[in-house]
C-alpha cells in the first residue's frame, strides 16, 4: 500500500468526511457494493464496473437519467444513473420479463426505481460504517443528450458499468 506525502510510519489517522477524496471513495465503494446487490438478486446479470474518471461536461452519457441528492454532517452531493437504450433494454428483460423499447414512462420509471434501489442501498451500507445520508427524491431526465446539473459545484466523476456488450454510468458529485 503505498502512502503519499511522506506518512511511512506515521500513526493512521481516522479519515473524516472532509478529508478531500476521502468521501468520494467511501461512496464509490458503497454504490458499487449496492450495484452489485441489485443486479445479483433482482436483474440477475453480471456487472463490470470499470475505471472511475473525472466528468468534463454535464452532458449525460444516457438516454435516461435518475439524479437524486444525499445530505449528511460533513458531506453533501448527488448520484446519478444513466442508461443507454441497449441497457434500458437488456435489465428490463432481466429484471421485468419484457423489453422496453422505447424512452418513455416506463423507461423513467424503471431508471427511477433503479435509481432508488442504488442510493438507498448505499445509504444502508454507509449507515453501517457511521455515515447517515438524507436521501431527496430522484429528478428523472430524459433524451439524448440532455444534461445532468448535479445539486453542488464539486468535481463529477463518472463511473462505467459494464452489462453484457453495453455500459450504463453512475456520476457521483460530493463536495
Amino acid at each position: 500500500m503505498q502512502q503519499k506525502n511522506g506518512t511511512a510510519g506515521k500513526k493512521h489517522q481516522a479519515a473524516s468526511l472532509n478529508d478531500g477524496d476521502y468521501m468520494d471513495i467511501v461512496m464509490i465503494n458503497a454504490l458499487l457494493e449496492s450495484m452489485f446487490t441489485i443486479f445479483t438478486t433482482m436483474v440477475r446479470q453480471k456487472i463490470r464496473p470499470g475505471v472511475p474518471e473525472p466528468k468534463q461536461d454535464k452532458i449525460a452519457k444516457g438516454a435516461v437519467s435518475g439524479l437524486i441528492g444525499m445530505k449528511a454532517e460533513g458531506a453533501c452531493g448527488s448520484i446519478a444513473l444513466s442508461l443507454t437504450p441497449p441497457t434500458i433494454r437488456e435489465i428490463s428483460r432481466s429484471m421485468l420479463g419484457h423489453e422496453i423499447v422505447s424512452i418513455d414512462k416506463e423507461a423513467a420509471d424503471l431508471v427511477g426505481e433503479l435509481t432508488n434501489m442504488l442510493v438507498g442501498g448505499a445509504k444502508r451500507i454507509l449507515s453501517e460504517k457511521g455515515h447517515d445520508f438524507d436521501m431527496q427524491t430522484p429528478q428523472l431526465l430524459l433524451g439524448e443528450g440532455h444534461e445532468i446539473v448535479h445539486h453542488y459545484p464539486g468535481q463529477t466523476v463518472l463511473l462505467p458499468i459494464q452489462i453484457a456488450q453495453e455500459e450504463f454510468y453512475i456520476e457521483l458529485n460530493f463536495v
